[in-house]
């Protein structure tokens, strides 16, 4: 299996690619210097299958090289940011 994980600023969401088919996604909403995340949602077929977790470490090193921020309101996103504590330094307050 092969992964792309992309930013779609018009949808406002990361996406993950698997064998270039459409396998999930994390939902953000800018706010300031940050991104909010909100929501992530990978498709039944590819659930236990690492795919959500290859989705947020991919879309947590793009906001690195991009230097961005993030506020991590989704609960998976969240949990992954707890287990990896070295994307800690990228979440921002919430305030």
């Amino acid at each position: 299996m092969s992964y792309l994980v992309e930013d779609d600023p018009a949808k406002r969401r990361f996406e993950i690619l698997v064998d270039d088919a459409l396998a999930g996604f994390t939902a953000y909403r800018p706010r300031g210097e940050a991104l909010v995340f909100t929501h992530t949602e990978v498709d039944e077929r590819y659930r236990g299958m690492g795919v959500g977790e290859a989705l947020v470490r991919g879309t947590l090193d793009q906001l690195r090289e991009r230097g961005d921020r993030l506020v991590p309101k989704c609960p998976f996103v969240a949990a992954f940011i707890r287990r990896h504590p070295e994307y800690a330094n990228l979440v921002v307050a919430e305030s």
